[in-house]
Protein backbone atom coordinates (compact mmCIF):
# COMPACT_ATOMS: atom_id res chain seq x y z
CA UNK A 1 0.00 0.00 0.00
CA UNK A 2 1.90 3.11 -1.19
CA UNK A 3 1.78 6.27 0.85
CA UNK A 4 1.52 9.63 -0.86
CA UNK A 5 3.03 11.68 1.97
CA UNK A 6 6.46 10.05 1.98
CA UNK A 7 9.13 12.68 2.42
CA UNK A 8 12.76 12.14 3.20
CA UNK A 9 14.15 12.95 6.61
CA UNK A 10 17.62 13.98 7.60
CA UNK A 11 19.49 11.29 9.51
CA UNK A 12 22.45 12.17 11.71
CA UNK A 13 24.74 9.30 12.68
CA UNK A 14 27.14 9.60 15.60
CA UNK A 15 29.78 6.87 15.37
CA UNK A 16 33.55 6.99 15.84
CA UNK A 17 34.21 3.98 13.58
CA UNK A 18 34.90 5.17 10.02
CA UNK A 19 34.17 1.72 8.58
CA UNK A 20 30.75 1.66 10.28
CA UNK A 21 29.98 5.12 8.91
CA UNK A 22 30.96 4.14 5.36
CA UNK A 23 29.09 0.83 5.55
CA UNK A 24 25.98 2.61 6.82
CA UNK A 25 26.22 5.15 4.01
CA UNK A 26 26.58 2.36 1.44
CA UNK A 27 23.77 0.35 3.03
CA UNK A 28 21.43 3.35 2.97
CA UNK A 29 22.24 3.92 -0.71
CA UNK A 30 21.78 0.21 -1.47
CA UNK A 31 18.44 0.17 0.36
CA UNK A 32 17.20 2.97 -1.93
CA UNK A 33 15.74 4.88 1.00
CA UNK A 34 15.69 8.57 0.14
CA UNK A 35 17.21 10.24 3.18
CA UNK A 36 20.04 12.66 3.71
CA UNK A 37 22.73 11.16 5.94
CA UNK A 38 25.19 13.25 7.94
CA UNK A 39 27.94 12.06 10.29
CA UNK A 40 29.65 13.13 13.46
CA UNK A 41 32.40 11.16 15.20
CA UNK A 42 31.55 11.45 18.89
CA UNK A 43 29.15 12.91 21.44
CA UNK A 44 30.91 16.27 21.56
CA UNK A 45 30.54 16.72 17.79
CA UNK A 46 26.96 15.49 18.01
CA UNK A 47 26.01 18.24 20.46
CA UNK A 48 27.96 20.85 18.49
CA UNK A 49 26.05 19.81 15.36
CA UNK A 50 22.67 19.92 17.10
CA UNK A 51 23.42 23.28 18.72
CA UNK A 52 24.97 24.62 15.48
CA UNK A 53 28.32 25.48 17.02
CA UNK A 54 31.77 25.71 15.44
CA UNK A 55 32.00 24.02 12.05
CA UNK A 56 28.26 23.20 12.21
CA UNK A 57 26.98 26.80 12.29
CA UNK A 58 25.74 26.76 8.69
CA UNK A 59 22.16 25.48 8.61
CA UNK A 60 22.46 24.37 4.97
CA UNK A 61 25.39 22.03 5.64
CA UNK A 62 24.12 20.81 9.01
CA UNK A 63 20.31 20.62 8.83
CA UNK A 64 18.31 19.63 11.89
CA UNK A 65 17.94 15.85 11.88
CA UNK A 66 14.62 14.05 12.00
CA UNK A 67 16.42 11.00 13.40
CA UNK A 68 19.70 10.36 15.22
CA UNK A 69 21.53 7.03 14.98
CA UNK A 70 23.72 6.86 18.07
CA UNK A 71 26.62 4.58 18.87
CA UNK A 72 27.23 4.12 22.60
CA UNK A 73 31.00 3.58 22.72
CA UNK A 74 32.73 6.71 21.43
CA UNK A 75 35.66 8.82 22.67
CA UNK A 76 35.41 12.24 24.36
CA UNK A 77 31.70 11.89 25.12
CA UNK A 78 30.02 8.52 24.76
CA UNK A 79 26.52 7.89 23.48
CA UNK A 80 25.00 7.58 26.96
CA UNK A 81 26.23 11.04 27.95
CA UNK A 82 25.19 12.53 24.61
CA UNK A 83 21.70 10.98 24.87
CA UNK A 84 21.30 12.39 28.38
CA UNK A 85 22.31 15.86 27.13
CA UNK A 86 19.95 15.68 24.13
CA UNK A 87 16.96 14.56 26.17
CA UNK A 88 17.76 17.17 28.83
CA UNK A 89 17.66 20.01 26.29
CA UNK A 90 14.13 21.33 25.60
CA UNK A 91 15.12 22.31 22.04
CA UNK A 92 16.49 18.86 21.19
CA UNK A 93 14.59 16.34 23.28
CA UNK A 94 11.91 15.79 20.63
CA UNK A 95 14.38 14.39 18.09
CA UNK A 96 14.04 10.59 18.04
CA UNK A 97 17.27 8.80 18.92
CA UNK A 98 17.89 5.21 17.85
CA UNK A 99 20.80 3.57 19.60
CA UNK A 100 22.74 1.56 17.01
CA UNK A 101 25.58 -0.21 18.76
CA UNK A 102 27.61 -3.39 19.06
CA UNK A 103 26.77 -3.58 22.77
CA UNK A 104 24.42 -6.37 23.73
CA UNK A 105 24.61 -5.49 27.42
CA UNK A 106 21.20 -5.52 29.11
CA UNK A 107 22.39 -2.64 31.30
CA UNK A 108 23.11 -0.47 28.23
CA UNK A 109 19.71 -1.27 26.77
CA UNK A 110 17.85 -0.43 29.98
CA UNK A 111 19.82 2.79 30.49
CA UNK A 112 19.28 3.80 26.85
CA UNK A 113 15.53 3.47 27.16
CA UNK A 114 15.56 5.16 30.58
CA UNK A 115 17.36 8.13 29.01
CA UNK A 116 14.74 8.43 26.27
CA UNK A 117 15.97 6.40 23.29
CA UNK A 118 13.23 5.58 20.77
CA UNK A 119 14.82 2.21 19.94
CA UNK A 120 17.84 0.06 20.75
CA UNK A 121 19.33 -1.93 17.87
CA UNK A 122 22.42 -4.13 17.86
CA UNK A 123 24.47 -3.53 14.71
CA UNK A 124 24.14 -6.35 12.18
CA UNK A 125 27.33 -8.30 11.52
CA UNK A 126 26.90 -8.50 7.73
CA UNK A 127 26.53 -5.84 5.06
CA UNK A 128 23.30 -7.49 3.84
CA UNK A 129 21.96 -7.29 7.40
CA UNK A 130 22.86 -3.60 7.53
CA UNK A 131 21.16 -2.96 4.17
CA UNK A 132 18.01 -4.67 5.47
CA UNK A 133 18.17 -2.64 8.68
CA UNK A 134 18.55 0.65 6.77
CA UNK A 135 15.64 -0.31 4.51
CA UNK A 136 13.45 -1.10 7.52
CA UNK A 137 14.53 1.99 9.48
CA UNK A 138 13.98 4.21 6.46
CA UNK A 139 10.57 2.73 5.75
CA UNK A 140 9.50 3.02 9.38
CA UNK A 141 10.75 6.56 10.05
CA UNK A 142 9.79 7.97 6.63
CA UNK A 143 6.55 6.18 5.77
CA UNK A 144 4.95 5.33 9.10
CA UNK A 145 6.09 7.74 11.80
CA UNK A 146 4.61 11.21 11.78
CA UNK A 147 7.02 13.88 12.98
CA UNK A 148 6.06 17.50 13.68
CA UNK A 149 7.07 20.13 11.13
CA UNK A 150 9.44 21.69 13.67
CA UNK A 151 11.82 18.85 12.79
CA UNK A 152 12.30 20.38 9.37
CA UNK A 153 13.73 23.68 10.62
Amino acid sequence: MPFSKVKPITILMADDDEDDRLLTQDALAESRVLNELYFVEDGVELLEYLERKGKFEDKSSSPRPGLILLDLNMPRMDGREALQAIKGNPNLKGIPVVILTTSKQEEDMVKGYDLGAASYITKPVTFDGLVELMKTLGKYWVEFVELPNTFND
